[in-house]
């Protein structure tokens, strides 16, 4: 299928052959018909990608402050390669379209096959043929509403939530700053609602427009017409609302909002304006200046867009879903009108050029509409789609073939997140003897973002295709934790040879079933992604300490630090608690430097927040206490670790640096590595070499398997300790 995309470091747009999303659990495959381009947004978006690196930072501070951040903790090339990562890649554009249900996933009983809906978000309402779309972000269309207009539904709820937020009254004035496309929809809904609108625009042809659509009076923000509109609609006191849909850089929406607006009125920012408060005028009147954020209640909110777990209607009466049914609603029933707000249709095919105009002025629009191929409007209704989506094959497990040792290593990788294609691929792609076979995503851009960069030879959605090819030689797991074990025991069964990002699994039943995978097939053929005993530093450091005769205290100290807002790894119903999901690199480091498997675990939290110390017990009376802690400074090394035994201790700084200090019969000696900060070095190269060397020549896995296995033991029975307030015995699953 074809989807418009944008390189952010190059600004080139492009119309890209992707592969079609599957259909997930709950959610619905829709074939899109129209898709309306945010004239604001999107070409907000456009014009970022066009600067210079030091355009693109000044426009986004944010982002240079977590570049910064990721340098003190993981270094300048690791942060390097994950910036330019980012920065070369596709990225989808669009969030509001209309389109036919193509296919329904399981949990889904309000639409079926042939329905049309209307759909939202900028990670699943894009301009491309064909777009997975969770339940809570569709909503079906009322039957005689033309395909072209309900795919202003998005946009409809954006300039809908910000009415509801100004909480307008019958009688009530209001003024709108900026008439774009947000703006035109603000004077609609709130002319429908019994508000009296003046509007404010430069632009004079989008006042004659909003005037037509309801607005009392319109004007230039210089001109006197508007302050005069204002004075007699409203006796002098002011405007009860400014709702400000304004974009730029100028502070003159807010200046405006403050002389025109009555003592203790309310300024609702919808757009992305400046926002330097004249203190004195918002003091005197005692303004509400209030944030209208994007569609309504459930947005950003991962559990209700992406789980589809609704609010319930008696303490959160418009979510998202019910503002884009609502402003559908209002559509059908001729309470808001956007054909005059349509200026320009193109052909899907056309997209680029579109773009290009629109960016250059060449075309001065409101709204542009894609029409998307082999769609047709007829009396309202759409046709029913030409093509359907494949049907998904499925093969049983089935052993992987004996290779040459001359041939290349076929990869297949499941997952090209920021993980994979920052830490993982830059390695791979450069080994000779090492091919790139295959792409397996759920979304299409990112596999093909992932192919273009790395040189795949494929990339699909279609998992069970790669699996049942034989001629793929090793699958790599790279996706959210609440995924691994099921994805490696399918692969495993397929007999293929398996890396698995940690963790392998989240609860004991999944590593039961990963196990139990193993004795079905007879494919042991398995590594799990702790890379840090593979670190060069790390390694010459455990050379140098020697072998041990007596028991050892380890202290791993872990400055993880805070997660942002809106990280996928504070989903914990579904992925597990954060040390679940990373404390296995620390569990299996020690294991490593104590040469044993853990025989028991004993955690303890800190009150109110995720700080954690787990002390583990070795067989030869062995310790390794293990402090992971979210509250700490930012600029403190993340990790360190001491090891001490014989009269010896073993100091790692961040895998930036090491020393070893003994007391012998030749008395004190000292070692310090000579490794530069720049060159921080956790292991992945190692790793993965080790990994290549026996899937090429057959031999033992870098890691044995009940190394695995007592690891992942242990990082489980970090939460049954915290629960039991106890040390647990460890068992490890038969």
């Amino acid at each position: 299928m074809k989807q418009v995309v944008q390189n952010y470091k190059s600004g080139e747009l492009a119309v890209l052959d992707v592969p079609v999303p599957g259909c997930k659990p709950d959610g619905v495959l829709v074939r899109t018909a129209y898709s309306l381009i945010s004239t604001g947004t999107e070409l907000m978006k456009v014009s970022e990608a066009g600067m210079s690196m030091l355009g693109k930072a000044r426009s986004r501070p944010d982002q240079v402050a977590k570049v910064m951040q990721s340098v003190a903790t993981n270094g300048v090339p690791a942060t390097y390669r994950k910036v330019m990562g980012k920065l070369d890649s596709y990225t989808p554009l669009g969030y509001s379209l209309c389109g036919v249900v193509e296919q329904v996933g399981p949990g889904i009983d309000d639409v079926k096959v042939g329905d049309l809906v209307a759909c939202a978000g900028n990670e699943h309402a894009l301009h491309a043929e064909l777009n997975w779309v969770p339940k809570n972000l569709y909503a079906p269309v009322p039957d005689g509403l033309a395909p072209r207009h309900a795919a202003f539904g998005t946009v409809g709820s954006i300039a809908m939530q910000g009415v509801r937020r100004g909480e307008p009254q019958l009688g009530d004035v209001a003024l709108v700053i900026g008439l774009g496309l947000i703006g035109q929809l603000v004077v609609q809904l709130l002319a429908a609602s019994g508000v009296r609108v003046v509007g404010v625009d430069p632009d004079p042809v989008r006042c004659e427009l909003a005037e037509r659509l309801g607005a009392a009076a319109c004007g230039d923000p210089e001109s006197a017409a508007v302050e005069a509109a204002v004075a007699e609609l409203t006796d002098g006191h002011g405007v009860d609302q400014v709702y400000l849909a304004a974009g730029g850089g100028s502070n003159q929406p807010v200046e405006l909002a403050a002389r025109l607006c009555r003592d203790r009125g309310r300024v609702v920012d919808i757009g992305k304006c400046r926002l330097d408060l004249p203190w004195n005028a918002y003091y005197e009147k005692e303004l509400d200046v209030r944030f209208s954020r994007s569609y309504g209640p459930g947005r950003y909110d991962p559990e209700y867009e992406l789980e589809g777990r609704d609010y319930p209607i008696g303490y959160v009466r418009w979510t998202e879903r019910r503002n884009l049914a609502c402003f559908l609603d209002l559509l059908a029933r001729g309470s808001v009108d956007v054909e005059p707000l349509v200026s320009h249709i193109a052909d899907f095919d056309d997209a680029v050029e579109t773009y290009q105009r629109l960016k250059d002025g060449g075309l001065k629009a409101v709204a542009v509409l894609f029409r998307y191929p082999e769609q047709a409007e007829e009396e309202g209704e759409l046709a029913a789609p030409a093509v359907s989506v494949p049907e998904v094959r499925r093969s049983g497990g089935t052993s992987t073939p004996a290779r040459s040792a001359k041939a290349p290593v076929r990869l297949a990788f499941v997952g090209a997140g920021n993980y994979a294609t920052s830490m993982l691929l830059p390695h791979l792609a450069q080994r000779d003897g090492v091919e790139l076979s295959t792409v397996v995503t759920t979304t299409a851009l990112s596999a093909a973002n992932a192919k273009r960069k790395f040189g795949f030879a494929e990339a699909t959605t279609d998992l069970d295709a790669v699996l049942g090819d034989k001629s793929i030689d090793a699958v790599f797991v790279v996706t959210r934790h609440s995924s691994h074990a099921e994805l490696t025991r399918r692969a495993l069964l397929a007999g293929k040879t398996v890396f698995v990002e940690k963790p392998l699994a989240l609860t004991e039943d999944e590593l039961a079933g990963v196990l139990a995978a193993v004795e079905e097939s007879g494919n042991d053929r398995l590594q799990v992604g702790f890379n840090r005993r593979f670190a060069p530093l790390l390694q010459e450091a455990r050379k140098r300490f020697g072998a041990r005769t007596g028991p050892a205290s380890l202290r791993y100290l872990v400055n993880a630090g805070r997660l942002g807002h809106g990280s996928w790894y504070l989903q914990q119903g579904t992925e597990g608690s954060r040390f679940t999901g990373e404390g296995g690199h620390f569990i299996d480091t020690a294991s490593w430097l104590l040469d044993a498997d853990p025989v028991s675990v004993y955690a303890v939290a800190a009150s109110g927040n995720e700080d954690l110390q787990v002390v583990l017990r070795y067989p030869d009376g062995s310790t390794a206490t293990i402090s992971y802690v979210t509250t700490g400074a930012a600029g403190f090394p993340k990790e360190t670790l001491d090891l001490v035994a014989d009269g010896k201790v073993l100091r790692l700084d961040d895998f930036v640096r090491a020393s070893l200090y003994s007391d012998g019969r030749a008395g004190r000696k000292r070692w310090v590595s000579s490794r530069l900060p720049k060159a921080r070095d956790k292991g992945q190269s190692a790793e993965l070499a080790a990994f290549i060397k026996a899937v090429r020549t057959g031999g033992p896995m870098p890691v044995p398997l009940e190394s695995l296995v007592a690891t992942t033991t242990a990082t489980l029975a970090v939460q049954a300790g915290l629960v039991g307030g106890a040390p647990v015995t460890l068992a490890r699953p038969r």
